[in-house]
């Protein structure tokens, strides 16, 4: 995860809007963090971005303003280490940089995927509680232990995103709401910049800021997330246990439905403290 804030939509002639997800602000923000890393007491500057990839100030000045030009592998490659990124934010890089993956799932209007293979195999993970997701984080499967933990996947349209960031229930049931909040938001942003197409993330982040401490959090503390593969955490549901409890997140990704997110949450009988911080 890497703390770094915007909606972007590709315009003729490879101008990005800047926004609430834009690139131009994600660089600002690494730029700043860059130089707190190197103990400058201020952000690495344009001019020493720029000499550091090899690239002229006035290219990486118009880069911050919006404007994508013809970029390649190894410049993004160059900028990736100039800036300290990790794993997720080089994939948003790219993502931004090229619009998105070149990899989406589309089915044909009026054929949905195919999912009976896949509900079987979250069947299969009782009475480990088990969900998918699609590209939107909608719901669109859950064995019956993950309707026991939490009912509102029973609810049509149910979305992971809107109900950790939006409901009173989630910042009751997920211990240090806060943290998960910010994951939340980060994934969130991960998936926009992966897929800038994609039907309703937009709404979906719309609806999200309306809330006033989820504006407040993505405005103060942004992050890029691909997933919670692995992500300990605790839970207070008093209709499963009477104490709160620690499960870990265990991520897949379906090759044959991309976009989808296949998820079990596995009980950790010892925590690491760590994992809490």
């Amino acid at each position: 995860m890497a703390v770094t804030g915007a909606v972007s939509g590709r315009e003729p002639g490879g101008a990005v809007a800047t926004g609430v997800t834009g690139l131009a602000h994600l660089l600002r923000s690494w730029r700043v963090r860059a130089g707190q890393r190197r103990g400058l007491g201020g952000p690495l500057s344009q001019v020493e971005v720029a000499t550091e990839i090899g690239m002229s100030e006035r290219w990486y000045r118009d880069l911050e303003r919006g404007t994508i030009p013809r970029l390649d592998a190894g410049v993004l490659s160059r900028l990736a280490d100039t800036l300290g990124l990790d794993a997720d934010e080089r994939a948003a890089l790219h993502f931004h940089a090229f619009g998105g993956t070149p990899y989406v799932n589309r089915t044909l209007p009026g054929r949905p995927a195919d999912l009976t293979a896949l509900q079987q195999l979250v069947d299969q993970q009782m009475p480990r509680p088990t969900y998918v997701t699609d590209a939107r984080w909608d719901i669109v499967g859950h064995n019956s232990a993950m309707a026991e933990w939490f009912p509102w996947v029973l609810n049509r349209p149910a979305n992971l995103i809107r109900w950790g960031l939006t409901t009173q229930e989630a910042r009751e049931q997920l211990v240090d709401w806060p943290q998960h909040a910010y994951m939340y938001l980060a994934m969130l942003r991960y998936s926009m910049a992966e897929r800038p197409d994609e039907p309703g993330l937009a709404e979906l982040l719309h609806e999200v800021l309306q809330d006033p401490v989820c504006g407040r959090m993505w405005a103060e503390r942004t992050c890029i997330v691909g997933n919670r593969d692995g992500h300990r955490f605790r839970l207070r549901l008093p209709h499963i246990a009477a104490a709160e409890f620690h499960v870990e997140a265990q991520v897949l990704l379906p090759a044959r439905h991309p976009g989808l997110r296949f998820v079990a949450l596995a009980d950790v009988a010892t925590p690491n403290p760590a994992d809490d911080n």
